[in-house]
């Protein structure tokens, strides 16, 4: 019975994946339904695309993606990509005659994040058909629900660049998983196109991703219609990605986005993987060879033109590393979270391991499939070690470890499920089930009561919750319009929903203006008077207890901001009327 209903599900698979879709879709919807009404953009990045949004459909250059109400006239460089920025300028101008202006930005909000959502849940169904089994698609979906770290770049208000490149990456690896040869080197070379003209943050899954391709290649020289096909649409698609997107910085033989930099790279990178494939000899050790020879071509090139681009993409230099970056929480290691955290962001990818290497040992016979569950293992394999290196690859890890994860649970859940007694059957198979999904680890840290937080934790999550929410905000808009020198985690969300414009947000191509206020808050009162003098700010706000203040303190205890909270207010600073309830503290600078 239960095999005739996996049997008729796997030939409906796509209305499933659909149905799974929309229901998923409604309820993060209806979940998040206050944080929509209440334009709750929580990430800076959110804010930060609305407002890029904004500018776009209020008339800004397309190629241009300076964000002028950060440090103007100056204005802030992104390296972002105006990619992201169509299906929410779209929707909003679809919706904006019927619903108006301010209801069409929080529909768009609402909807815009399930979009990629549908792309990401599609590709990890396949992948799971062709890696586990056909049937097992419906696992992919409930592991996803279990993902956090994941799942969450795709909820409502999350409309960032983020959950498009991991759905992105997602189909690249359903495309590296594909038994069609050509369909599978175009689905991969098309969405490592895509990923790489939003943003660079995919790049060594990616190109781990084009490396096993190739290796495939190596291995049996009749895939070289895949290798072609790949090189072709990888070459093709980053040309016109930068041609139609590369905005006019961005033109420049920058590190942190597609550039002239990455264009090249993948135009010769194309250019040798298609000679490769017509060559293809019959030896192993000549392809192999061949193989070799190219990669060291590329590399050469790479680091002999662009040296500049053989270190940290960003380019951050020491100095801000110290006052910003070593600062971002997503930017630690996991083992510097708390176990709870870690714990819920690792679950997945560790379990992954177990997962590979079961699949690995079932393919040990079917040389294609042992290639291609290697090839997805690999970049999945790498980002699980990169959580030792910064948090931030958790959901990519996460992501890629679920069609691993459900293979455990699809291969020994029948063992229990067969079992004569019933204990087994009934524990063992949910048991076995829990662990697939990736719903084990945290029934087990839900059910664990949290540390009590402390009056200075509650005090922290407050004013993180307060300073960013439309009420808190409220009376700070209403202020005449001015330069406000605050915060770099306050600037895009105070010049998304105020008409005042701020001097920096968490970009690094934006160094100074970034150094300069972490400098300003922790400095003595006649440099930060300087600093803050120096960007002709009209208006100095705080938000007291706001997570980014505990790091003045704890560095600073005798800075510019410690001062502020205790009173010690310069006299070129002039209180700004607040309401007693407001979170916030300003001034208007007067000298």
């Amino acid at each position: 019975m239960i095999e005739k209903i996996l049997d008729q599900a796997a030939r409906h698979w796509r209305l499933i994946v659909l149905a799974a879709w929309l229901g998923l879709g409604a309820w993060m919807i209806f979940s998040a339904w206050s944080r929509i009404q209440g334009f709750g953009l929580g990430d800076t990045d959110d804010n930060m695309r609305m407002s890029q949004v904004r500018d776009l459909l209020h008339g800004q250059d397309w190629f241009d993606l300076g964000q002028h109400k950060l440090d103007p006239p100056v204005g802030a460089n992104v390296h972002w990509s105006r990619l992201v920025d169509l299906p929410l300028a779209g929707l909003i101008l679809l919706l904006r005659p019927w619903i108006g202006g301010a209801e069409a930005e929080r529909a768009a909000i609402a909807i815009a994040p399930l979009l990629p959502y549908l792309l990401l849940i599609f590709s990890l169904a396949l992948t799971t058909r062709r890696l586990v089994d056909r049937r097992a698609f419906w696992l992919a979906i409930l592991a996803l629900f279990f993902a956090g770290s994941t799942n969450g770049m795709f909820a409502p208000t999350r409309i960032d660049h983020h959950g498009w490149q991991l759905a992105l990456l997602a189909l690249a690896l359903s495309g590296v998983a594909d038994p069609k040869r050509a369909r599978g080197g175009v689905t991969l070379g098309v969405a490592s196109a895509l990923s790489l003209t939003i943003g660079l943050e995919m790049l060594i899954y990616l190109a781990l991703a084009g490396v096993a391709t190739v290796l495939i290649w190596v291995d049996d020289r009749d895939q070289r219609r895949r290798l072609a096909s790949y090189a072709v649409s990888l070459a093709g698609g980053t040309a016109l990605g930068f041609a139609a997107f590369a905005s006019y910085a961005n033109r420049l033989a920058v590190c942190d986005a597609l550039s002239p930099v990455w264009l090249s790279d993948a135009l010769i990178g194309g250019s040798l993987m298609l000679g490769l494939a017509m060559l293809s000899p019959q030896r192993v050790p000549v392809r192999l060879a061949l193989a070799a020879g190219a990669a060291l071509l590329i590399a050469g090139f790479h680091a002999l033109m662009w040296p500049h681009c053989l270190s940290r993409l960003e380019g951050v230099s020491p100095e801000l590393y110290r006052v910003w970056l070593s600062h971002v929480r997503e930017a630690r290691p996991i083992y510097r979270h708390g176990w709870q955290v870690a714990a819920l962001i690792a679950a997945l990818p560790v379990t992954g391991l177990f997962g590979w290497a079961l699949l690995v040992w079932r393919a040990r016979a079917d040389r294609d499939l042992l290639r291609r569950t290697l090839s997805v293992a690999a970049p999945a394999l790498v980002a699980g070690f990169l959580l030792l290196w910064q948090t931030r690859t958790g959901p990519a890890a996460q992501m890629m470890a679920i069609p691993a994860v459900i293979s455990l649970g699809w291969f020994f859940a029948p063992l229990a499920f067969n079992s004569e007694r019933s204990v087994v059957r009934v524990l063992g198979t949910s048991a076995l089930v829990l662990l697939a999904v990736g719903g084990a680890v945290p029934m087990v840290v839900n059910l664990i009561p949290d540390d009590k937080p402390t009056p200075r934790e509650i005090a922290i999550n407050r004013a993180n919750r307060r300073c960013s929410s439309m009420a808190g905000l409220h009376a700070v808009a209403v202020q005449p319009a001015g330069k406000v020198f605050t915060f770099v985690d306050l600037g895009p969300r105070l010049i998304t929903v105020t008409h005042h414009t701020s001097i920096a947000g968490p970009y690094h191509r934006n160094s100074q203006a970034i150094e300069d206020v972490m400098h300003a808050f922790r400095a003595g009162e006649p440099q930060a008077h300087r600093l803050i003098a120096k960007y002709h700010s009209d208006y100095l706000l705080i938000c007291p207890d706001m997570s980014t203040s505990t790091i003045f303190l704890s560095e600073t205890p005798k800075g510019f901001y410690a001062q502020l909270t205790k009173g010690q207010v310069p006299g070129w600073l002039s209180p700004v009327d607040l309401p007693k309830n407001s979170p916030f503290r300003m001034w208007r600078v007067t000298r």
